[in-house]
């Protein structure tokens, strides 16, 4: 039996996107906080919380569309085509985000508000425009002839933008969680006090998600209440709901870590639950990861230096976030 290549690239590119949603969604979640926090050692302290290790999580959005371009060829033109807008507005928003993360430590102080909203606005429209073309993406794409045959605003539907507006509180909840466990004092007091109305809205949000795809989308509701699916994707909605809770329970008795790592079992359970409804399609409605995948010489050749690379990836990460441990005060500084 040969070597299933597109299903390989399948798992390294979720692999990559789940990373990428995970590291840079807590660091953009901050970002959104900004506008709850208003002291100048506050900001400082929640910047510096993710200032040694921001820049390297994009190494794996770059993974991602690398992979997508090299292993499923005809999947990253009809993507990139349907969804030109959403994704330069999302870039555009990380350069935002980017540039006003280096210049606010070296702004003067009557100038540092402007980075501020510069961080705030950046780090506002990488995510409802991330969390655009993912609801765009659920909905599908029209393909004609293997090429995109839509128009250029068929991305713009409610769908889609209920989608932004999702990702905004999940990222947010995920940046809250994330500096109840690096800061200490008021500063993770008013993170605590900010992140069950955060859950809350959430858990509303995924209910209203999950209503919304298999009522608008027949084949989405056939791969999940289809038996024996239903028996096997159960667990899936029951793990939402005790993870939730658990979430509640560690934000009442005022824990450092657990709500985090609660609320990274919320983002992969919601990504399994897209990988549910979706897959095996690269191209939502219909086109799976084998009618889109390069030839099998050009996946082999590239996965050659994929796995070759991708320990480093995965050392380096994790070393940096070794070294870069444990809680940040208001007396650590920015280099």
């Amino acid at each position: 039996m040969g070597i299933d290549l597109p299903l390989i690239w399948a798992v390294i590119i979720i692999f990559g996107v789940m990373m990428y949603v995970v590291m840079d969604g807590f660091d953009l979640g901050i970002g959104m906080l900004f506008p709850f926090v208003k002291a100048k050692g506050d900001r400082d302290v929640m910047m510096n919380t993710v200032a040694p290790v921001w820049d390297g999580n994009e190494t794996w959005l770059v993974l991602g569309g690398a992979g997508l371009f090299g292993a499923f060829p005809m999947a990253y033109a009809v993507v990139l085509e349907a969804l030109y807008l959403p994704l330069i507005l999302m870039l555009v928003g990380l350069i935002f985000r980017g540039v006003a993360f280096e210049f606010r430590f070296k702004a003067k102080d009557d100038k540092r508000h402007l980075w501020d909203k510069a961080f705030i606005g950046g780090s506002l429209v990488a995510t409802f425009f991330q969390g655009v073309a993912l609801g765009a993406f659920i909905e599908g794409f029209k393909v004609v002839d293997r090429h995109y045959a839509g128009g250029s605003l068929d991305w713009l539907t409610p769908f889609s933008l209920y989608s932004g507006l999702g990702l905004i509180v999940a990222y947010t909840l995920l940046g809250c969680t994330w500096l109840i466990m690096k800061t200490e004092g008021p500063l993770q007091k008013q993170m605590h006090d900010l992140a069950r109305p955060l859950a809350l809205v959430l858990l509303v949000v995924i209910g209203i998600v999950s209503l919304w795809t298999p009522l608008a989308y027949p084949q989405i509701a056939e791969r999940w209440f289809s038996m024996p699916n239903l028996i096997w994707f159960m667990p899936v909605p029951i793990l939402v709901l005790v993870t939730f809770y658990g979430l509640l329970k560690a934000v009442a008795r005022n824990a450092n870590y657990t709500p985090f790592l609660l609320t990274l079992v919320l983002i992969f359970l919601g990504y399994s639950g897209l990988g549910i409804s979706i897959w095996p399609n690269i191209i939502p409605p219909s086109i799976s990861i084998w009618e889109a995948a390069a030839p099998p010489q050009s996946q082999g050749f590239m996965l050659v230096g994929t796995l070759f690379i991708l320990p480093f990836i995965l050392g380096y990460t994790f070393w940096s976030y070794y070294v870069f441990r444990g809680k940040v005060t208001h007396d650590d500084g920015y280099h």
